[in-house]
Order: C-alpha cells, then sequence, then structure tokens
C-alpha cells in the first residue's frame, strides 16, 4: 500500500473543516502488525525494519494485533529533529546498524488509522479516523507517539513560526470529511520558504519508469571545505511531466519544485 500524499499550499488555509498538524522532517513510514508480525514501509514501499531494530518490540506490545498505522520516523536531538542522524541509520552494516540503534535511537509519530482489527478505515473521514487514532494511542509510551493535532488556524499558525529551525518542516492541512487516498496529493503542506541553489550529484531511477524515467534529484552543497555534503532529495515530477515532450528532450530539470 501506498501513502496519501500531500499537494504544496500557499498558505494555511482558513474557513472550518480543516484539521492541522505540525510537518515532521524524517521518513515517512507506513506500520503493519498482523499478530507477531511487524512490517514498517519506506514511502517508496522498501522494507525498513533491519535500519531500526528498536522499534519492533514496541510496535508489537503498544499497536493493536492487526492494524495499518501512518506515521513519521524521526530522531530528536537537543536541538530539535536531526534529519542528517536519522539518513545515517540506513547503513548496510548489520553491525553499525545495532551499534546506531542504541546511540541515536529512533522514534515513530503517528497520524493516522488505515485498518483497525479486520476493517479497513480508508473510506472513513478523516475526523472519525483521528479520534479512533487517540484512542489507539491514549496510553502511548516512547518511542511511539501520537502527532498533536489543532482546528485553530491561529494555534497553527503558532506552531508554523516558532518551530522553524527544530527539525519541522512546517504545517499540513487536512479536510475533516477526507477519505485516505493512497499516493494521491489530497493534504496542504505549508512549507517555510528556503531558496538555495544546490548541485545535483545524482539521481534516483523512478519505480515504475523501467530505468527510463527520473525518480529523484540528489542535491549538495559544498562546505567551507571543499566537500559535497548532502542536502536533500527533489521528487516533484508529475506523471504527466514524465510523458512530456520537454521531459523526453531533457527539460526534467526545470520539472522540480525544491
Amino acid at each position: 500500500m501506498e501513502p496519501m500524499l500531500s499537494a504544496p499550499g500557499d498558505g494555511i488555509p482558513k474557513g472550518d473543516g480543516w484539521e492541522y498538524e505540525p510537518k515532521w522532517d524524517g521518513f515517512r513510514t507506513l506500520v503493519f502488525r498482523d499478530g507477531d508480525e511487524v512490517f514498517i514501509q519506506s514511502r517508496d514501499e522498501k522494507p525498513l525494519n533491519r535500519y531500526f531494530p528498536e522499534l519492533i518490540d514496541p510496535l508489537r506490545a503498544q499497536l493493536p494485533e492487526r492494524c495499518v498505522l501512518d506515521g513519521e520516523i524521526v530522531i530528536a536531538g537537543s536541538e530539535g529533529l536531526e534529519f542528517e542522524t536519522l539518513q545515517m541509520r540506513l547503513h548496510p552494516a548489520e553491525s553499525r546498524v545495532k551499534k546506531l540503534a542504541v546511540e541515536t535511537p529512533a522514534s515513530v509519530v503517528f497520524f493516522d488509522l488505515l485498518c483497525e482489527n479486520d476493517r479497513s478505515l480508508c473510506d472513513m473521514p478523516f475526523s472519525e479516523r483521528r479520534k479512533r487514532l487517540e484512542s489507539l494511542l491514549s496510553g502511548a509510551e516512547p518511542p511511539l507517539h501520537l502527532t498533536p493535532a489543532t482546528r485553530d488556524r491561529t494555534t497553527a499558525a503558532d506552531w508554523f513560526r516558532r518551530f522553524e529551525g527544530a527539525g519541522l518542516d512546517g504545517v499540513v492541512a487536512k479536510a475533516e470529511i477526507g477519505t485516505y487516498e493512497p499516493n494521491k496529493r489530497v493534504m496542504l503542506k505549508v512549507k517555510h520558504e528556503r531558496d538555495c541553489d544546490c548541485v545535483v550529484a545524482g539521481f534516483r531511477w523512478h519505480k515504475r519508469g523501467e530505468k527510463t524515467k527520473v525518480g529523484s534529484l540528489i542535491l549538495g552543497l559544498y562546505d567551507d571545505g571543499g566537500n559535497l555534503e548532502h542536502v536533500g532529495v527533489c521528487a516533484s515530477f508529475s506523471g504527466a511531466f514524465r510523458r512530456s515532450e520537454s521531459y523526453k528532450a531533457g527539460g526534467w530539470w526545470r520539472g522540480f519544485r525544491a
């Protein structure tokens, strides 16, 4: 199953019918539990269990016997969330993974409930899914967390201003009546605007492109010592743009949003 996605918004939406959450800077994940089996899935449907072994037992102990939850894997440090530390957890050596699991343990912040017991909740309005999620995680203990949420736009605007620089990207707005739509950009994300000229250090193939379509660009910046450091990934190519003549002619580099 693919997670529901968000589209960029120009500002925090006004009016009734919205629920706002902080936008966490981590690894998007869907967590599946079926009895003793726990599966941690990345946004692009890859398994993450081996990289975050410290999460398996808490997920097994605190989640219902059968469920699917949507959330974000994060690592919190003294100054806020540490995305670079999180990236270091994706190491091929098992010994290194185990060492980092002790030194820099991860947490999961949940913000949606997709399945409970044998019932899919995807067709249920978000406001109802949120109530069920709050009930399910009412007694949750670290490293499991429930994201804060509010219907008050003033509170959301305060989060947007106050949490900048602490590892939070901005605010996500969800329609209270919205159903869960996998792989569709139906939520709104309002991010802090920061412009930067980056080096395209590499790219990844699109998972459905059969090595003919660019999926994402790997961006870097040079530090004061002349070393090229990874600073992020861009992946905002639409399917229509990938099929366009401009893309085929090499104009793909103009089609991403940093």
